[in-house]
């Protein structure tokens, strides 16, 4: 049973989390769902860190995983995006949620993916695969990015046209944005792939980077540790390929301490 929880006793905050409500869920397919929730005001992030976020177990424990938030800094509830696993601990229990009921929010986010690991640069790549996209919908609405950057390039690997389930955002809603969208829209580029069926833009990010159609389709040279700084969120199998190929093309993993090429997060919700 994953409806369980509805008999739990009301969470508490703690020193560790913050309880917010749940003010919207969104179920896009039978695997991905996203969700938002009230913020402390209080609460402080930088766009592109994740948090630790959960449910409390009818024993009273916190159960939380890792999530990017995928709302930016200067908003004021919290969004995330994430997988659902029929099996998974958490994800089997969070996907059941509705509006008005409890979440926990780690008092502490953190991550790599943000603008201060990055040495200055003239174009942003953000390669997301799957939910790995949650910190670029963070990322691409804030305006700090457009300002240091000529060019942000999103791309988003999926493995069905009908798991891009924020390309209305990116393609529509943030180009014509009342306030962003005159920020926006002569920078953001957005480039979905899919891997499972047919679609425009077909194959696996690392493929059409090796093949150099990504940089064809976007008219853009190869990568080049001069000017293109980069951003990795996704699974750990594409992680590792993708870091390979940028540090064979002369790039230095960065961090805060010491900002860098390129910057990756394996904080990567999968239960």
């Amino acid at each position: 049973m994953t409806d369980v929880i509805v008999a739990q006793p009301a969470p508490k905050a703690s020193s560790a989390f913050l309880v917010e409500t749940v003010t919207w869920v969104q179920h896009w397919t039978e695997t991905l769902f996203s969700f938002r929730t009230t913020r402390d005001p209080a609460f402080r992030f930088t766009s592109g860190q994740f948090v630790m976020v959960g449910l409390t177990l009818e024993s009273g424990k916190p159960l939380v995983r890792a999530y990017s938030i995928a709302s930016p800094a200067w908003e004021d509830h919290l969004e995330f995006y994430s997988i659902k696993v029929p099996d998974g601990p958490l994800t089997s229990r969070l996907q059941n949620i509705q509006v008005g009921d409890p979440v926990l929010i780690g008092r502490k986010p953190t991550g790599t993916l943000v603008l201060d690991g990055l040495k200055a640069g003239k174009r942003l790549y953000m390669l997301g695969t799957g939910t790995g996209l949650a910190p670029w919908l963070s990322l691409a609405r804030d305006p700090e990015v457009y300002d240091r950057f000529d060019e942000v390039i999103v791309t988003h690997t999926v493995r069905e046209a009908r798991d891009l389930n924020y390309r209305q955002l990116f393609e529509q809603e943030l180009p014509n944005d009342e306030y962003l969208g005159d920020l926006i829209a002569p920078k953001l580029r957005y480039y979905p792939t899919v891997t499972r069926e047919p679609f425009k833009t077909q194959g696996r990010i690392t493929d059409l980077i090796e093949s150099g159609r990504l940089f064809e389709d976007l008219g853009n040279p190869p990568f080049d540790p001069a000017v293109d700084r980069v951003m990795l969120c996704g699974g750990p199998s594409v992680l590792v390929d993708l870091k390979r190929q940028l540090l064979e093309r002369g790039y230095a993993e960065g961090s805060i301490a010491e900002p860098g090429d390129f910057v990756l997060e394996r904080a990567f919700v999968e239960s």
